[in-house]
């Protein structure tokens, strides 16, 4: 039997087998690439960046649909009752995410469904509008902004929503002239949770978008008891919103 080596003037050569395995060892296995793509891929401020694309494309799909036409235009005539509502609450979702404005789209809910069954469609909406904007930004956007949550401002918002999340997001919803989009991005990268903040904003959400719904419903008769409620109801916290806010500013100026 020959060995695996012949010699040769006291020098071993290897066999063509060793020297094959010699090679593969030192050449790199080229499936690392596709993890290295992979792991560029998913990275927090690759995941960022498809969240702004989507969002630049929602946004620019609205401008180009306009989907405020339903106000003039009406529902189409193949729907009505309960589905047009369960079809209409989805369209609404969606276009929040779009950010398209709600009291718009609260309007319409009265206008094409009534005040019962359209303050229904628009909380149903407001929530998933409110969930599919959440978990947007939990899934691609948490992980590349709670870094920079930096300063005394933003951590003590931090702290509030993660620690406080149902009683935090109740008061957001109820108070006027908080920006929808921007509470729900705002507690996506907070840790609050799924359910307080879900059920926050359906409760929350109902006083103001009843009186936007009942001012839709009641358009054609400006000068009725209804609508005049709902336009107070409308107002009057606007009003106190600006003076809290106003308040605020001009204590912050004089610290």
């Amino acid at each position: 039997m020959l060995d695996a080596t012949t010699r040769s003037g006291g020098t071993a050569t290897a066999t063509p087998l060793a020297a094959a395995s010699d090679l593969a060892v030192a050449v790199p296995a080229p499936a690392g690439l596709p993890a290295r793509c992979a792991r560029v891929l998913l990275s927090p401020w690759a995941r960022f960046s498809l969240l702004v694309a989507l969002l630049v494309a929602a946004a620019t799909s609205v401008l180009l649909f306009e989907p405020q036409r339903l106000l003039a235009h009406g529902w189409p005539p193949q729907l009505s009752g309960a589905a047009a509502a369960l079809v209409f609450a989805l369209a609404y979702g969606l276009c929040t995410v779009a950010f398209v404005p709600r009291p718009l789209l609260n309007l319409a809910a009265g206008a094409l469904f009534g005040s019962q069954l359209g303050l229904g469609a628009a909380v149903g909406g407001t929530v998933l509008g409110a969930g599919l904007a959440f978990g947007l930004g939990r899934l691609l956007g948490q992980d590349a902004l709670r870094p920079l949550l930096r300063g005394r401002v933003l951590t003590a918002v931090d702290g509030q929503l993660s620690r406080h999340g149902f009683r935090s997001m109740l008061a957001v919803r109820l108070f006027p002239g908080v920006p929808f989009s921007a509470a729900n991005y705002c507690a996506a990268v907070s840790r609050m949770g799924w359910l307080p903040f879900l059920l926050a904003t359906a409760l929350g959400s109902v006083p103001n978008t009843a009186a936007y719904v009942v001012a839709g419903a009641r358009a054609s008769t400006p000068t009725s008891p209804a609508f005049l409620i709902a336009m107070g109801c409308i107002a009057l916290p606007a009003l106190a919103g600006a003076v809290v806010a106003w308040r605020k500013r001009h204590h912050l100026r004089t610290r």
